[in-house]
Protein backbone atom coordinates (compact mmCIF):
# COMPACT_ATOMS: atom_id res chain seq x y z
CA UNK A 1 0.00 0.00 0.00
CA UNK A 2 1.09 3.41 -0.81
CA UNK A 3 1.42 6.15 2.10
CA UNK A 4 -1.45 8.16 0.09
CA UNK A 5 -3.69 4.95 0.44
CA UNK A 6 -2.66 4.65 4.45
CA UNK A 7 -3.81 8.13 4.66
CA UNK A 8 -7.14 7.78 2.64
CA UNK A 9 -7.73 5.00 4.56
CA UNK A 10 -6.79 6.67 8.22
CA UNK A 11 -9.01 9.24 6.73
CA UNK A 12 -12.20 7.66 5.22
CA UNK A 13 -12.15 5.70 8.67
CA UNK A 14 -12.03 8.18 10.92
CA UNK A 15 -15.37 9.45 8.76
CA UNK A 16 -16.71 6.47 9.32
CA UNK A 17 -16.19 6.30 12.92
CA UNK A 18 -18.03 9.48 12.82
CA UNK A 19 -21.11 8.39 11.10
CA UNK A 20 -21.16 5.33 13.30
CA UNK A 21 -20.83 7.09 16.95
CA UNK A 22 -23.41 9.66 15.23
CA UNK A 23 -25.99 6.64 15.32
CA UNK A 24 -25.45 4.64 18.23
CA UNK A 25 -24.23 7.60 20.49
CA UNK A 26 -21.21 6.39 21.65
CA UNK A 27 -17.99 9.05 20.65
CA UNK A 28 -14.98 6.78 21.70
CA UNK A 29 -16.10 5.06 18.23
CA UNK A 30 -14.23 7.99 16.45
CA UNK A 31 -10.85 7.12 18.09
CA UNK A 32 -10.91 3.75 17.79
CA UNK A 33 -11.59 3.93 14.55
CA UNK A 34 -8.84 6.14 13.98
CA UNK A 35 -6.25 4.38 15.91
CA UNK A 36 -7.02 0.96 14.19
CA UNK A 37 -6.89 2.58 10.74
CA UNK A 38 -3.40 4.12 11.58
CA UNK A 39 -2.25 0.95 12.91
CA UNK A 40 -3.47 -1.11 10.04
CA UNK A 41 -2.10 1.93 7.82
CA UNK A 42 1.50 1.45 9.48
CA UNK A 43 1.17 -2.16 8.88
CA UNK A 44 0.58 -2.12 5.31
CA UNK A 45 2.40 0.16 3.83
CA UNK A 46 5.64 0.47 1.51
CA UNK A 47 8.66 0.51 4.09
CA UNK A 48 10.21 3.29 1.82
CA UNK A 49 6.91 5.00 2.60
CA UNK A 50 7.08 4.96 5.94
CA UNK A 51 8.00 8.55 6.69
CA UNK A 52 5.88 10.39 4.73
CA UNK A 53 2.78 8.23 6.69
CA UNK A 54 4.18 8.74 10.18
CA UNK A 55 3.30 12.98 9.93
CA UNK A 56 0.35 12.71 9.05
CA UNK A 57 -2.54 11.40 11.55
CA UNK A 58 -2.61 15.12 13.22
CA UNK A 59 -3.73 16.16 10.03
CA UNK A 60 -5.47 13.24 9.07
CA UNK A 61 -7.67 13.37 12.41
CA UNK A 62 -8.07 17.80 11.96
CA UNK A 63 -9.34 17.34 8.32
CA UNK A 64 -12.45 14.95 9.28
CA UNK A 65 -13.05 16.50 12.05
CA UNK A 66 -12.88 19.89 10.42
CA UNK A 67 -15.06 18.28 7.69
CA UNK A 68 -17.78 16.70 10.41
CA UNK A 69 -17.85 19.93 12.12
CA UNK A 70 -18.74 22.07 9.40
CA UNK A 71 -21.46 19.69 7.95
CA UNK A 72 -23.12 20.41 11.56
CA UNK A 73 -22.39 24.30 11.48
CA UNK A 74 -24.68 24.56 8.78
CA UNK A 75 -27.42 23.75 10.51
CA UNK A 76 -26.82 26.57 13.44
CA UNK A 77 -27.70 30.35 13.50
CA UNK A 78 -24.05 31.67 13.71
CA UNK A 79 -22.03 29.26 11.66
CA UNK A 80 -18.43 30.16 12.66
CA UNK A 81 -19.40 30.15 16.36
CA UNK A 82 -20.72 26.85 15.94
CA UNK A 83 -17.98 25.77 14.02
CA UNK A 84 -15.06 26.96 16.53
CA UNK A 85 -17.35 25.37 19.28
CA UNK A 86 -17.71 22.30 17.64
CA UNK A 87 -13.84 21.75 16.60
CA UNK A 88 -12.94 23.05 20.47
CA UNK A 89 -14.92 20.36 21.64
CA UNK A 90 -14.44 17.43 19.41
CA UNK A 91 -10.85 18.18 19.06
CA UNK A 92 -10.30 18.10 23.15
CA UNK A 93 -12.71 15.17 23.13
CA UNK A 94 -10.55 13.19 20.45
CA UNK A 95 -7.02 14.63 22.36
CA UNK A 96 -5.85 11.30 24.07
CA UNK A 97 -7.26 9.32 20.58
CA UNK A 98 -4.96 11.47 18.46
CA UNK A 99 -1.83 10.79 20.68
CA UNK A 100 -2.50 7.26 21.10
CA UNK A 101 -2.56 6.65 17.38
CA UNK A 102 0.01 9.25 16.20
CA UNK A 103 1.98 7.11 18.95
CA UNK A 104 1.20 3.59 17.97
CA UNK A 105 1.70 4.67 14.08
CA UNK A 106 5.36 5.67 15.43
CA UNK A 107 6.00 3.21 16.96
CA UNK A 108 5.08 0.30 14.30
CA UNK A 109 7.17 2.50 11.76
CA UNK A 110 9.86 2.57 14.13
CA UNK A 111 9.90 -1.24 14.57
CA UNK A 112 9.51 -1.39 10.57
CA UNK A 113 12.33 0.73 9.37
CA UNK A 114 11.54 4.45 9.61
CA UNK A 115 14.97 5.03 11.22
CA UNK A 116 16.37 3.53 7.49
CA UNK A 117 14.12 6.42 5.81
CA UNK A 118 15.29 8.86 8.32
CA UNK A 119 19.13 7.84 7.38
CA UNK A 120 18.46 8.10 3.66
CA UNK A 121 17.01 11.06 3.80
CA UNK A 122 19.72 12.77 5.64
CA UNK A 123 22.50 11.17 3.72
CA UNK A 124 20.36 12.44 0.10
CA UNK A 125 19.86 16.45 1.66
CA UNK A 126 23.51 16.42 3.17
CA UNK A 127 25.22 15.10 -0.69
CA UNK A 128 22.80 17.68 -2.02
CA UNK A 129 24.01 20.52 -0.11
CA UNK A 130 27.49 19.65 -0.68
CA UNK A 131 27.53 19.38 -4.45
CA UNK A 132 28.79 22.58 -5.68
CA UNK A 133 26.32 24.31 -8.34
CA UNK A 134 28.08 24.29 -11.77
CA UNK A 135 28.52 27.93 -12.64
CA UNK A 136 27.80 29.55 -15.93
CA UNK A 137 30.67 31.43 -17.85
CA UNK A 138 29.94 35.14 -18.49
CA UNK A 139 29.12 34.91 -21.99
CA UNK A 140 28.90 38.69 -23.68
CA UNK A 141 26.50 39.26 -26.45
CA UNK A 142 27.40 39.87 -29.91
CA UNK A 143 28.47 43.04 -30.96
CA UNK A 144 25.56 44.86 -32.63
CA UNK A 145 22.91 42.98 -31.05
CA UNK A 146 21.00 45.52 -28.16
CA UNK A 147 21.62 48.19 -31.19
CA UNK A 148 18.80 49.77 -32.93
CA UNK A 149 18.14 49.71 -36.59
CA UNK A 150 16.76 52.20 -38.09
CA UNK A 151 14.49 51.82 -40.79
CA UNK A 152 15.30 48.51 -41.15
CA UNK A 153 19.27 48.80 -40.86
CA UNK A 154 21.54 47.92 -38.74
CA UNK A 155 23.30 51.33 -37.75
CA UNK A 156 26.65 51.48 -39.72
CA UNK A 157 26.13 49.93 -42.55
CA UNK A 158 25.05 53.11 -44.53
Amino acid sequence: MTARGAIALALVATLAGYVVAALIDVQEVVGAAFVLAGLLGALLVNRRELLSLVVTPPLVFFCATLFVELGRAFGSVSIVQSLALGLYTSLTRGAPWLFAGSAIVLGVAWRRGLRDNVRDLREELKAGAEVPRPRQPFVPEPEGYFEPKIYGTPRGED
